[in-house]
This record gives structure tokens, C-alpha cells and sequence, in this order.
């Protein structure tokens, strides 16, 4: 059984999906005329607050709403997923990966622009909510229906086992790996801590993803850069040869050019989630009239997330030589990254990473909560709510102490069946936020804001 869904699970996520996401990614960027990176200035303004006001519609700040979708991206993935693509794809999977997180900006402004616009407040409660069922339903009509629900139970049951189960029983190795400690205690751990948080819902999560990740991205990433600056003459050497590698795939393990970039591809998709739609989730509840203004905010997300965070446990891992022949053996993922940054701070690393990977899976795991509940209360009703905090919580204990072999294909699978429904609702509904982007951008340029 466990065979059978890891083949099923790896031929959704070859060509299918990646070319799915990265073509779509592509061609968001020229439809919308490279808005990543025209917008980056307005998106950094906007996450300042210079733009937020207290009366519009909605339940967290700018800041709180990228916070909270960058909790759920920013997990052991960048850790242990990046080192797993430069084991398998060689060097040169770190250049796809930047390539993609870049395109992926399009796609995240695309997904997050429509999650805001369709969303709804719930009367009882105020809160707003999004997502990927939402536009697809209200977007494409009532035919897309089973569509929607589709996405909507998917993505609720993928979260039990892609993210809670994962990281927590990840998080659990990591711990009982480097300081002994025992499966149970860090499940408890994370149950609890999670529990805490996602009782307070989506204001919670935000108040709380506002505090602690841009303190863990800045801890983790400082790490590398303290590694990159003691190594700095090394550097342009690292650079030259991510890139060559990149476009021969000579270092790639077994040297396919094809397979370095399907895993660099593969592999920045899991980490920010761009063609997933699970981000817009959190977006959907920002506190703004301006839908493209989430778009725009929203857009930053696979740049910090691939680019920098990403980037650096790569260049860590490069730079150490932990790749191809000379990679340690035995060692993958997390331990892996571990072992790189061991290389040039000896018996801090294994501290360093072990400690940052529990953080940023609990991080994840709080997000993917709210995501799955809001699904669940789309697809069931408002009873699913509790029920499935509940649940998830109890999961986050029994990742931590069981063998997850097959609940992780199983959810593998899920998380890329995902993907066909929303990149297909994202295109055939790209012609209206290409015209609410530029009715945005002119009102813009034109200083209607500025009072």
C-alpha cells in the first residue's frame, strides 16, 4: 500500500503538476507584466501599515496576514526539503528553485487577489473567510460546485498528514536524534503549543505569527549569513556553480538535466505552496477594501520564503560540500542540514537547525490548522470547526510517536491533486484581476490613497 501511493504520489508531482505550476507561474508573470517585482515597492509600504485602516472589512493587519501565511509555508521544508533536492537534483536544483519561487510572486498575487475579492464574513461571527473554494464556487458558478468541494475536503484531509503529522513526527526525529528527548514529550509539546494558539482562531494565529516568524526567519537566516561572511571569498565560486550546474546538470545526481530541475521545481512548490492556493486562505481574512492590495502584500511570500530562507540553508549545504560524492552517508534531509552547518560551527548546528526546525514546524502546523477548518466549515458547516482543532491537535501527539510512511504519500498525493483545480480556476479567472490591477494601480498613481 505504501508503495503503490509513494508511485502515485511521485507521478502527480513529475511533469503534471511542476509543469502545471511553473508554466502558469510563467505565464501570470507576462500577463500581469512582471507585477512581482513592479510592486514590491508598494507591497513593502503596505506592510509598514502606511495603508491600514481600522474601518475597513476584515480581522488582521497586512503584516499579521503575510505573518500567518508565511508560518504555514516557512517549515521544516526549508530545512530538510532543500536538502533533499540537492541530493537528489545536484547544485543546480537551488537555481530552479529561485527561478520558481520568483514566478511563483505572480502566482501568489493571482491566488491571494481572488481569495480576498470572493471571501465572505460570516454574520454570526464577523470573520472573514477565503480561499480557493470560495472563488472558485462564486468565480466560476454554481457548476463547479463538486469542484470546489473537491479542493475544500482535500485540503483538510492533506493537512492532517502533509503538515501536522509531518512536521511534527520531523520535528520529534530531529529532537531525539541531537538531545535524546523522546517522541512523546515533543508531541505533547506541540499539541499543547498548538492547541494554544488555534483556540483563538485566525486573530490569534496572526497576532502570533506577527511576533514569532520574522523572529525565527532572521535567526535562522542570520546563521547562514554568519556561515556566507566567514566564507565569504567562496562565494562567488558557490554562485558560478549553482548557476552552471543549473543549466548543464554535470553535478546533478546521475546527470539528468531534466531531474535536477523537476526536483528544483518540485521542490520550491512544497515550500511556498504558489498553484496550491492554501496561502490565500489566510490572506482572505487581511483587513482591507482593496483586494489587490493582498495581492500585491501576498506576492512577498515565495521570495522570503524560497529566495532567502530557502536560499540560505542551500548555500550552507553547498558551501560544505554535502552533495554528490562527497555528501556524508547515512545522512539526509534535517540531519543533513544539520550535518552542513556543523561543518563550520561544530556542535552548534545540529543545536541550531534541531532548535529552528521544531519552531518552524509548529509555525507551520498553527497555519495549516486555520486552513483546514476553514475548509471544513466551507464544505460540512460550522460544526466542522471545533471538530477538526480537535482532531488536529490530537494528530500533532501521534506524528510525533508513530511511523508515518503511508499517511505521507497519502497526503503527498492530495497536496498535488490541488493543484489541478486552482491553477485551472487562477487562469481562467486571470483576466479579471489583470483589470483590477490596473484599475488599482491608476487610482494609485493618480493619489487616491494619500489622504
Amino acid at each position: 500500500m505504501a508503495d503503490l501511493l509513494a508511485r502515485a504520489a511521485d507521478l502527480v508531482w513529475s511533469y503534471p503538476v511542476v509543469g502545471l505550476c511553473l508554466v502558469s507561474a510563467l505565464f501570470f508573470t507576462l500577463r500581469l507584466g512582471f507585477i512581482q517585482l513592479r510592486c514590491f515597492p508598494h507591497a513593502l509600504a503596505l506592510i509598514s501599515g502606511r495603508y491600514d485602516r481600522d474601518d475597513e472589512a476584515g480581522n488582521i493587519t497586512h503584516l499579521q496576514a503575510l505573518s500567518a501565511a508565511l508560518s504555514g509555508t516557512i517549515g521544516i521544508g526549508n530545512i530538510a526539503g532543500v536538502a533533499i533536492a540537492i541530493s537528489v537534483g545536484g547544485p543546480g536544483a537551488v537555481l530552479w528553485m529561485w527561478i520558481t519561487g520568483v514566478l511563483g510572486m505572480a502566482t501568489k498575487f493571482v491566488e491571494c487577489t481572488l481569495g480576498t475579492h470572493y471571501r465572505e464574513l460570516d454574520p454570526a461571527t464577523g470573520e472573514a473567510r477565503g480561499g480557493p473554494m470560495y472563488y472558485i464556487l462564486a468565480g466560476l458558478g454554481p457548476r463547479w460546485r463538486p469542484v470546489a468541494l473537491f479542493y475544500a475536503l482535500t485540503i483538510a484531509l492533506a493537512g492532517f498528514g502533509f503538515t501536522c503529522m509531518f512536521q511534527s513526527n520531523q520535528a520529534a526525529d530531529a529532537l531525539r536524534t541531537h538531545f535524546d528527548i523522546p517522541g512523546w514529550v515533543t508531541g505533547l509539546a506541540l499539541a499543547v503549543l498548538t492547541g494554544a494558539v488555534i483556540i483563538g482562531g485566525i486573530q490569534s494565529i496572526g497576532r502570533w505569527a506577527a511576533r514569532i516568524v520574522p523572529a525565527m526567519c532572521l535567526i535562522y537566516v542570520g546563521g547562514a549569513v554568519f556561515i556566507c561572511c566567514v566564507e565569504f571569498a567562496r562565494l562567488p565560486e558557490v554562485a558560478a556553480l549553482i548557476v552552471r550546474d543549473g543549466l548543464s546538470g554535470e553535478a546533478a545526481a546521475g546527470g539528468a538535466l531534466g531531474s535536477m530541475i523537476l526536483w528544483g521545481v518540485r521542490r520550491a512548490i512544497f515550500s511556498n505552496e504558489a498553484g496550491l492556493g492554501s496561502a490565500s486562505i489566510a490572506h482572505a481574512a487581511v483587513k482591507t477594501d482593496e483586494p489587490i492590495r493582498e495581492g500585491v502584500v501576498a506576492s512577498l511570500g515565495p521570495f522570503i520564503d524560497t529566495v532567502i530562507v530557502s536560499g540560505a540553508t542551500a548555500f550552507v549545504i553547498v558551501l560544505a560540500g554535502s552533495y554528490g560524492a562527497d555528501a556524508p552517508a547515512g545522512l539526509s534531509g534535517i540531519s543533513l542540514s544539520a550535518h552542513a552547518f556543523d561543518q563550520f560551527i561544530p556542535g552548534f548546528g545540529s543545536v541550531f537547525i534541531t532548535v529552528a526546525g521544531f519552531g518552524f514546524a509548529l509555525s507551520t502546523m498553527i497555519t495549516w490548522s486555520y486552513y483546514g477548518e476553514v475548509a471544513g466549515v466551507w464544505a460540512i458547516g460550522r460544526r466542522a470547526g471545533l471538530a477538526y482543532r480537535v482532531v488536529f491537535v490530537g494528530l500533532a501527539f501521534v506524528g510525533a510517536v508513530r511511523k508515518l510512511d503511508v499517511v505521507i504519500s497519502f497526503s503527498d498525493l492530495f497536496v498535488g491533486l490541488l493543484v489541478i483545480p486552482n491553477v485551472i480556476a487562477l487562469l481562467w479567472l486571470s483576466p479579471q484581476v489583470a483589470r483590477w490591477s490596473r484599475e488599482y494601480f491608476a487610482r494609485l498613481r493618480a493619489g487616491e490613497f494619500d489622504s
